[in-house]
């Protein structure tokens, strides 16, 4: 019998001030900062996303993490996957992570993610405009690395697969020695006590990486996987088209009709997501909220058209579905928690308030495949 199936959602950590961030981008930053600004681009544009009862957040409050956790596990959410973000032994948004493990709060399962793209002004992890550059090292660096995390991997919360800690690395194929990395780091694993950690690879916007052999798992990081290696050749010609009447309109700052903004129709990304064979490396398959990057991107942003919570949960189900008797995975992961900045959310908003939460828990419970509950308290 397949597994059942559990729900993971990526967690962004952005929701509190640190040193950087006022530097690069003005005191008080953070992802409410470019949340708050954003405008609508066209009507009927959503925007801006403001969050249910003004409730902006701060993580290192306790009392803000514990109400993610409730309502995660309320609406069937088994767990968070966060963001690390480690650049040779120099650490940003930590410390809210850092609390959870100290803590012991809240109690739900989670696992980590390491963010590993050089951090840009263009919010793009590319190399142009370079805040933080990102330098891998050498064995004294990944050790050092490992032995941080060595705590999070002992937590009796943290995901295990065949009794590893299951770790997630977003851009592997920018890792130069990363199956040298990823061996020694095993090592060491073995030589504190665990059976070894079970490594994942994220497929996203960017080159697959099939060079790496010792990822066991990949996860499908949607919409972008799908954005970028499945939309049909034509859209790709069409953007191509459309960018120099939209390059023209931004440079006299006019107003953008939708039909010049680089915009996807949900349906239609949707279906190539569930029409999508697996591939044949076992494969953790993605769900997706929403999108709209423009309180980040403004008129340089990608925006899908046309989501809705009814839609939603009617694909989550069907993805469930697939993710049990397809993929034969028991693990779905979600983007996103609280990507507020990129319009995938499932927290509670004004327009939608709890919506989109009470769409997954109804495609749990109302699909026919077998589903885990949330992690008890």
């Amino acid at each position: 019998m397949a597994e059942p199936v559990k729900l993971i959602a990526f967690y962004l950590p952005q929701f509190h001030e640190i040193a950087e961030n006022n530097e690069w981008w003005g005191e008080g930053f953070t992802e409410w900062t470019n949340t708050r600004k954003a405008k609508a681009l066209f009507e009927g544009h959503y925007q801006p996303r403001e969050p249910l009862n003004d409730n902006y957040y701060n993580l290192l409050d306790p009392a803000a993490r514990d109400w993610q956790a409730e309502i995660a596990e309320q609406f069937g959410i088994y767990g968070f996957c966060y963001y690390h973000y480690w650049f040779k032994g120099k650490m940003l948004l930590e410390k809210p992570f850092e609390q959870v493990l100290k803590t012991g709060q809240p109690n739900i399962p989670f696992c980590l993610s390491w963010a590993n793209e050089p951090w840009t002004r263009n919010w793009d992890g590319g190399e142009n405009s370079i805040l933080m550059p990102q330098d891998y090292g050498n064995e004294a660096d990944w050790e050092e690395h490992f032995y941080y995390l060595l705590s999070a991997f002992k937590d009796k919360r943290y995901i295990r697969i065949d009794n590893k800690p299951v770790f997630v690395i977003y851009r592997s194929i920018s890792i130069p020695c990363c199956d040298e990395m990823l061996e020694f780091w095993n090592v060491l694993a073995k030589r504190n006590g665990l059976d070894g950690i079970f490594f994942v690879t994220t497929l996203a916007g960017f080159e697959i990486d099939n060079k790496n052999r010792l990822f066991q798992a990949q996860i499908e990081f949607e919409p972008m996987h799908t954005i970028v290696h499945y939309l049909p050749y034509h859209w790709q010609v069409v953007r191509k088209i459309k960018k120099t009447a939209r390059d023209w309109l931004i440079s006299r700052d006019y107003y953008l009709p939708a039909s010049f903004l680089y915009t996807i129709n949900y349906d239609s990304l949707w279906k190539l997501i569930l029409k999508r064979k697996p591939p044949v490396k076992k494969t953790f398959p993605g769900a997706f909220i929403d999108w709209d990057n423009s309180a980040r991107k403004k008129k340089e942003a990608l925006i899908i058209t046309g989501a809705s919570p009814d839609k939603y949960e009617t694909y989550m189900r069907k993805q469930i579905c697939r993710a049990q008797e397809v993929y034969r995975s028991e693990f779905l992961f979600i983007n996103a928690w609280n990507e507020w900045a990129e319009g995938a959310y499932l927290e509670p908003d004004q327009r939608f308030e709890y919506k989109y939460l009470e769409a997954t828990r109804k495609a749990l419970v109302d699909g026919d495949v077998e589903t885990v509950s949330p992690h008890p308290r």
